[in-house]
């Protein structure tokens, strides 16, 4: 029997579980940041992190990262994450990662994004988010 691929519904519940655990301080911060769950990236957000190929952006940070934020700037669209589906399920496949441990890694690398973080320290809030 084949497994089964999870949905876009099981995405956004398992990137909301992956925020629900995370340290209250952080939890606060990404409250206002937007959820998307999308097939691929659009040429458009390709093109802003310089990738050609669909297949290869798992996930996407738009927004101005809180540390760049000033009281003085002009409001505008919320921040984002996007998970971008089938590259993620691809990966899984390719790599063999869990559904629930590759969502948790790319959801925290792109909130990671929003608070500003180094690479080091987005390993740290990953780690602070697992079980």
């Amino acid at each position: 029997m084949a497994p089964t691929v999870p949905s876009p519904a099981e995405f956004e519940r398992a990137a909301i579980r992956t925020i629900a655990r995370l340290p209250d301080e952080f939890r606060t911060h990404l409250a206002e940041v937007v959820l998307r769950i999308e097939e691929f990236a659009s040429a458009e957000q390709l093109a802003s992190v310089g990738i050609a190929s669909r297949w290869e952006l798992t996930g996407l940070y738009e927004g101005v990262p809180l540390p760049e934020q000033s009281l003085w700037d002009v409001p505008h669209m919320p921040p984002a994450i996007s998970l971008f589906r089938q590259p993620l399920l691809r990966e899984m496949e390719e790599t063999g990662v869990a559904f629930e441990a590759l969502v948790r890694h790319v959801v925290i690398h792109e909130a990671g994004h929003h608070f500003g973080f180094s690479d080091e320290d987005m390993h740290a809030l990953e780690d602070a988010a697992e079980d």
